[in-house]
């Protein structure tokens, strides 16, 4: 059928009509992209383009209070794979085992995975620089060395309870690691290129690099003299005594400072896997919870000077080795008894019946209030994860029997962070502070303290003159009680020791105990406190005996090392069957070889050096004291004519 003109021309106007239409919305659609979202598309080209290597951060430093590096991170490169650039990923991968000890057939399915950039894990992950260099010689196209690194601790197993450990992301694990880890991590970086489909940089492109910025400094009130102190003489007590563990910490008692924490058994934080997870897992200074025994009494001594129930000098006791209270007999540690002493002589002799007379005259609001204004029953705040609250007796259900043993350490459950704790506000005028590990954060690059923390003053429990008195008797009990052992020449160390009983399925253990000594100097002017307990030490279980001595050789070396000088006006020691004596040394400068052998008394060996007849010198110098059968070292020369 023929068309007529009219309608071939109708058709072809209806078909300009939609042709212009479509052109106009191709421009409108133009325009849009071009001006509206051009950017945006732009932005996601160059994304689908774009490759990245990355460079990780360093994690930031944790340092002691003087600025020696504790924990440190060291460079650990990894390896990536970019699979479009890879042009025979099998050799690649045939090649890449034998260096990341990697199986062939894993490498290869890395290599050719459809992805932008592959870490050849595990293997490729944090290897050493010698190994970096290596792949690095292979000249393989599509692998590259990307700047990686690890956690490093220096002193290994050193304080590792506190610092804890990362993973193998660099993510904090345990200790203040975890604690602090978003101020620790950094914040990644990288180079950045635009690459085409083969992998390829495309031209008139540069690459991009984006520099990491590391963590910030953790500055610790920890010493790391003090604490290698401390550690040594943890790994002395445990191969001397074999224990199950044993637990330690050395505060500032006027700051709430710990200087030093540690605790057996111990571990490596680069090694953590190689222990059981509960080793690792429980800080035991601030998480075991035991009965303390006598070092508790200290608490009970205080409230009593504090409430005026006592006369410590003045007032006598008499002791028959037990007290009967409500039907229950409560033993002294000695046979039989001490007899009749005064309250002076009941707490340098931790004397059980002499301080339940002290509980009973207390009562027991009084006396579980001050437990309580001492920090017991409760968390400290120390600035460390996993603290233990202790256990304390509910105050309603306290009888005559509870409050009497309370009194002496039984019954009561305490932490090693909090019995410290106490003690430090007892003897150093009254003042309860919060312990803490944490001292400052620092900027790294500019070395700038961003933030600092300040001492807290939790209350003020008892006066600075009940303070003074504690101090008086604490020290008492190293020069003439059951604390001798710890005495130490010219600082005036006060302390008390403690003896408790383990408790094992319900009932108290003859044979187990958990013992300890809590020791201060000097003894008029505290500046450090230590706090020891080993537990279950095989052979002889008694605080005096097994711990005094490790607080004393503490002692010996932190206090001069702290800058802490002797005292002169100290409580001399009462010397018995077995103690070494101390004795003054003699002036022997300007006297000859036989005036000294006369007038020795076997009191010094003699070490002579040079030739002559005639001291010049000595060493240690006159006047000094020290344990009698010492060797005095003398330097010999002629007397001049």
């Amino acid at each position: 059928m023929k068309v007529s003109q009219v309608t071939v021309r109708k058709r072809l106007y209806v078909a300009l009509i939609f042709a212009v239409v479509a052109f106009l919305a191709l421009l409108v659609r133009l325009g849009y992209v071009q001006l509206a979202i051009g950017d945006d598309i732009t932005k996601k080209a160059e994304d689908s383009w774009r490759r990245n290597i990355p460079y990780a951060a360093k994690r930031g430093e944790i340092t002691d209070r003087n600025g020696v590096r504790l924990a440190y991170n060291i460079s650990s490169p990894t390896i990536m794979a970019i699979p479009a650039q890879i042009k025979d990923a099998r050799e690649s991968a045939h090649q890449l085992s034998g260096v990341l000890g990697m199986s062939e057939d894993k490498i290869y399915g890395l290599l050719t995975k459809r992805a932008m950039i592959v870490g050849l894990q595990p293997g490729g992950r944090k290897v050493t620089t010698e190994k970096a260099q290596q792949i690095r010689d292979l000249s393989l196209p599509g692998i590259v060395v990307a700047e990686d690194n690890k956690r490093f601790y220096p002193f290994g197993n050193m304080a590792s309870h506190v610092l804890g450990f990362t993973g193998s992301y660099n993510q904090g694990l345990t200790g203040l690691e975890l604690q602090y880890n978003d101020r620790l991590t950094g914040i990644k970086g990288g180079v950045n290129y635009l690459a085409d489909a083969a992998g390829r940089q495309m031209p008139n492109s540069s690459d991009t690099f984006n520099a990491p910025k590391d963590g910030l400094t953790l500055q610790l009130t920890i010493d790391q003299t003090v604490q290698s102190i401390v550690e040594r003489e943890l790994d002395q007590a445990m191969l001397q005594y074999q224990p199950r563990g044993a637990i330690a910490i050395a505060m500032d008692p006027n700051t709430g400072e710990i200087l030093a924490m540690g605790s057996r058994p111990t571990f490596q934080p680069d090694k953590y896997q190689e222990v059981a997870s509960e080793v690792y897992n429980r800080n035991l200074p601030i998480w075991m919870t035991y009965e303390p025994g006598s070092t508790f009494k200290i608490i009970t001594l205080a409230a009593a000077i504090e409430e005026k129930k006592v006369d410590l000098k003045h007032e006598h006791f008499y002791d028959p080795g037990y007290v009967d209270v409500a039907g229950a007999k409560l033993r002294c540690w000695k046979k039989g008894g001490h007899g009749s002493q005064t309250f002076l002589e009941v707490v340098e002799n931790s004397c059980n019946p002499g301080f339940v007379a002290l509980g009973q005259r207390l009562g027991k609001e009084k006396l579980f209030s001050y437990i309580s204004a001492f920090g017991f029953g409760k968390k400290t705040g120390i600035d460390l994860q996993g603290e233990e609250n202790g256990i304390l007796f509910k105050l309603a259900r306290v009888g005559p029997v509870e409050l009497a043993t309370t009194a002496f350490g039984q019954g009561v459950s305490v932490t090693p962070i909090q019995q410290i704790a106490a003690v430090a506000a007892a003897i150093n005028g009254g003042k309860l502070y919060k312990p803490f590990v944490s001292k400052s954060w620092i900027q790294p690059d500019t070395g700038m303290v961003l933030e600092e923390t300040q001492p807290q003053l939790v209350r003020q429990v008892i006066s600075e003159e009940t303070s003074k008195k504690v101090r008086e008797a604490l020290e008492s009990v190293v020069a003439q009680g059951t604390g001798r052992n710890a005495f130490l020449e010219g600082y005036r160390v006060g302390g008390k020791t403690g003896t408790a009983q383990m408790v094992v399925n319900g009932r108290y253990s003859a044979n187990e105990h958990i013992v300890s000594f809590v020791g201060f100097a000097p003894a008029d002017d505290p500046k450090l406190v230590v706090y020891v307990a080993v537990d279950n030490p095989q052979g002889i279980q008694f605080g005096g005996v097994v711990v005094a001595p490790i607080v004393h050789n503490i002692m010996a070396d932190a206090l001069p090392y702290l800058g802490v000088q002797p005292r002169t006006n100290q409580v001399e020691k009462e010397f018995k069957y077995g103690d070494t004596p101390i004795v003054k040394v003699p002036n022997l400068v300007g006297k000859t070889v036989s005036d000294i052998y006369e007038d020795m008394n076997m009191n010094f060996q003699l070490s002579a050096s040079g030739s002559g007849n005639t001291v010049i010198r000595q060493a240690p110098a006159a006047g000094a004291k020290v344990e009698r059968g010492s060797v005095i070292r003398i330097y010999l020369a002629n007397s001049q004519p």
